[in-house]
Parts: structure tokens; C-alpha cells; sequence
């Protein structure tokens, strides 16, 4: 800046010189830009200042540029050009351009993207638009969450279409006080998390195992498929059992308890709610806490795959008063609310 005012001021004085002291000092100007031009580096540093003062000068007198030294005519052509450019994308921006949408509604296409991996931009544009947001199809693919590969169902997903067709069996351990050891039989139907039998024994023979199996399904109400591991006692009666009644025999691959998960994680429930907390006296004792549990779980306890209902449906109750029912000597317990 400081260097404009003085050329501005330079410029001034020499409108009132005479024209004879001004083609004197244009001689000394140019001798002594000779001989800085001699002992000047190859390139010579030019402020954003320098550049306006000479496109100016041979914008007004293009004569001058035949007068040029320390840059070439072209340079201060293209300066030029550069600052057209500048100058009329700076006039031709936009005033508005488009409005910014809100936070909530970008995490809302976000989640819809992420929980509906079959719906594309339209899809989701218009249940934006049944839900009464005014935004274009382009935003809604820009804030999409983007996958890899080809849109796809997720294993969850493909589990909870086919549940309801689908029981899961498993055998546990359970030692007494005298360290005895019994078996516990659990089945349990995926879609509502029911559990359909606890049975205990001391010798899980695959008759019992398939006894067990037609007492927990009657012919109305058997799954299509029964997930089970590689259990030796699952032998040929069992499988023929199943055969019979029309369900479809699921082992899992060996060493792979995951794809057995929802028995599993049940069998950890039971541990942890339950049995960690008792001494098992013998089998009629284990029979008769494993009923109580089983009750506790399939009418009062809430899962969190079920919308934090039970099993069997709980009702939501709003009037009366609280009471309390002791479960499994007071380990759990119920509330109800009394009219």
C-alpha cells in the first residue's frame, strides 16, 4: 500500500513538471534501470501491487508496453486476463445458493440409508417428503451413507424374516452339592424368545432327547427348521423324530457355538439370573427352579429384542397400586399394579 501512494504522489507531481525535466528524469530512470537490471537476480520479486500499477499503465498507454524491462509484455497480458477472470467471477457470484438443511434432518436420511440398505435417493425422498421435509432428491443421495458394495440384507435382517420358522436346542451342565452332574435341556423359538422347555436329566439319550422335542412342538405349532451342534446325543432316533414331525434337522458347523448364538446367550442368562446364585440339591430340586425361571422369563422379564416386552406379552398397566411379587425366593421380582 505504501508503495501505491507514492507512485500516486510521484504521478501527481509530474502532471505540473515541465516536459523537458520530465524526459530528463525518464533518461536517468531508464540508465539507472539498466544497471539494475545488470546486477539483478534472474527473477525479480513483484508484489500484487507492482502488477496493478503496470496493467494499469498499459491499459491507459499501451504504447508503454514496448517500454517493459524487468517482465515481459506477455506477463502483463496475462495479469490482465487474470485479473478479468477475478474480476467477473467476483460480480457473477451467487447472492443465496442453496439453503443449508438441518442437523436433524441430515442424521434422519442417515439413519433411513443405514436401516433401509434396499432404498435408494428416490425411496428416501419420498418418505421425507410424506413426512413433511422440503428437500431434493440431490441432497438426500449427498448426505446418504455410502457402502462399498451392492446394497444388501444383513444377517439380522435375513434371521428376523425366517424366526419364526426357526427354534433353537441346546444341553447344558449343572452340578449338584454333592457334584453330581445333570443336564439341562433348553429350547427356545426365535421369534418371540419363548422358551419351550427345561427339561433335566442325568442321561440325555437321543429318546429322551426326542421326547423332549414332541412334548415342546405339537403338530400345529413345530418350526420349520431346529438349530442344534454336534452333540453326540443327537443320534438317529432324534433325527428321526424330526423327520416324523416335519422339522428340518440345523446342525451348526463344528467349533462355530456363534451360529447357535440366541440358545447360547440364554443358557448365559440362566447362569448368570439363576444358577449362579443356587445350590442344587438333586434333580427334582434343579426341575423345580428351572420351572420358576422359566416362567419368570417367558411372562415378567423384558428383552431388548422385543421392544423390552415379554415373551409371552405384558401388559402396560397405568391405574392402581404397585405390588410386588418375590420370584425365586425373592432373587427376582415382579410388578403389577392391583385395581
Amino acid at each position: 500500500m505504501l508503495s501505491l501512494v507514492r507512485f500516486l504522489f510521484h504521478f501527481v507531481g509530474s502532471l505540473f513538471r515541465s516536459r523537458a525535466d520530465l524526459e530528463a528524469e525518464n533518461a536517468v530512470l531508464r540508465q539507472q534501470l539498466i544497471v539494475a537490471k545488470r546486477r539483478a537476480p534472474k527473477r525479480v520479486v513483484i508484489t500484487d501491487v507492482d502488477r496493478l500499477i503496470l496493467v494499469w499503465l498499459c491499459r491507459v498507454w499501451p504504447r508503454l508496453l514496448d517500454s517493459m524491462v524487468i517482465v515481459q509484455p506477455e506477463t502483463v497480458l496475462r495479469w490482465h486476463r487474470a485479473g478479468f477472470r477475478a474480476f467477473w467471477r467476483w460480480k457473477s457470484r451467487s447472492a443465496g445458493g442453496r439453503p443449508k438443511i438441518d442437523p436433524e434432518l441430515r442424521a434422519l436420511i442417515r439413519r433411513m440409508s443405514r436401516e433401509n440398505v434396499l432404498w435408494g435417493a428416490p425411496r428416501i425422498h419420498g418418505e421425507l417428503l410424506k413426512l413433511g421435509f422440503q428437500v431434493s432428491q440431490s441432497t438426500v443421495a449427498k448426505y446418504m451413507v455410502r457402502r462399498p458394495g451392492p446394497s444388501s440384507q444383513g444377517w439380522r435382517t435375513f434371521l428376523r424374516n425366517h424366526a419364526r420358522e426357526i427354534a433353537a436346542i441346546d444341553l447344558f451342565v449343572v452340578p449338584t452339592i454333592g457334584f453330581k452332574l445333570l443336564y439341562v435341556l433348553v429350547i427356545l423359538r426365535l421369534d418371540h424368545r419363548l422358551l419351550m422347555c427345561t427339561s433335566v436329566t442325568t442321561n440325555p439319550t437321543a429318546d429322551w432327547i426326542a421326547r423332549q422335542v414332541s412334548e415342546a412342538f405339537p403338530w400345529d405349532t413345530a418350526p420349520r427348521y431346529l438349530i442344534r451342534d454336534n452333540d453326540g446325543a443327537y443320534g438317529d432316533v432324534f433325527r428321526r423324530r424330526l423327520r416324523a414331525i416335519g422339522i428340518r434337522d440345523r446342525p451348526i458347523a463344528p467349533r462355530s457355538p456363534w451360529q447357535n448364538g440366541y440358545v447360547e446367550r440364554l443358557i448365559g442368562s440362566v447362569r448368570r439370573e439363576c444358577l449362579d446364585h443356587v445350590l442344587v440339591l438333586g434333580e427334582r430340586h434343579l426341575r423345580h427352579v428351572l420351572c420358576a425361571y422359566a416362567t419368570y422369563y417367558n411372562e415378567t422379564r423384558t428383552h431388548l429384542a422385543l421392544g423390552k416386552d415379554a415373551p409371552d406379552g405384558r401388559p402396560i398397566a397405568t391405574t392402581g397400586a404397585i405390588t410386588v411379587t418375590p420370584i425365586l425366593g425373592g432373587l427376582h421380582h415382579r410388578y403389577a399394579r392391583m385395581a
